[in-house]
């Protein structure tokens, strides 16, 4: 097996659907975006979104929830230990496409990308994914590429 099969390039995973509550809106809102269209009914109707919705944030943290918890790819059978995840170098080309209404369900993917070698980490790889989110009707509400370093040696 290589570490292309093993991660699976190209293939896009279904991680998982959520459903994004109100009180659970507004206990992140509260925490870490206490926006009013995040927090209060009434005035997330008066506002340029119409109705309480998801911040942003909470959407691409429950995507991280997903991811973390669908990480349990094939069994690895390729030459040398088992790859390990590591930490995120970061992300790029976060795009909040659609406001995540209260009540919507969002059901989260990821396409791994590319593998290469990570010049300052000898026995490291970096690995690219493209992470989605779409809500009910089929449509993207979320998308971003982000990294995670992987050791492999």
């Amino acid at each position: 097996m290589t570490l292309e099969e093993y991660f699976g390039i190209g293939v896009t995973v279904t991680l998982g659907s959520h459903k994004f509550e109100p009180d659970a809106i507004k206990a992140f809102a509260a925490k870490y975006d206490p926006q009013a269209f995040h927090l209060d009914e009434e005035a997330a109707k008066k506002s340029a979104l119409g109705g309480l919705c998801a911040s942003g944030w909470h959407t691409a943290a429950t995507w991280m929830k997903y991811n973390l918890a669908s990480r349990s790819g094939p069994d690895w059978s390729g030459p040398g230990p088992k790859p390990q995840f590591g930490p995120s170098p970061g992300f790029k080309n976060l795009k909040w496409l659609k406001p995540v209404y209260a009540g919507e369900t969002i059901t989260f993917t990821r396409k791994a990308l590319a593998i290469r070698p990570n010049i300052a980490r000898p026995g490291w790889i970096v690995l690219t994914v493209e992470a989605a989110g779409f809500d009910s009707t089929g449509d993207k509400v979320i998308e971003f590429e982000s990294a995670v370093l992987v050791k492999v040696e």
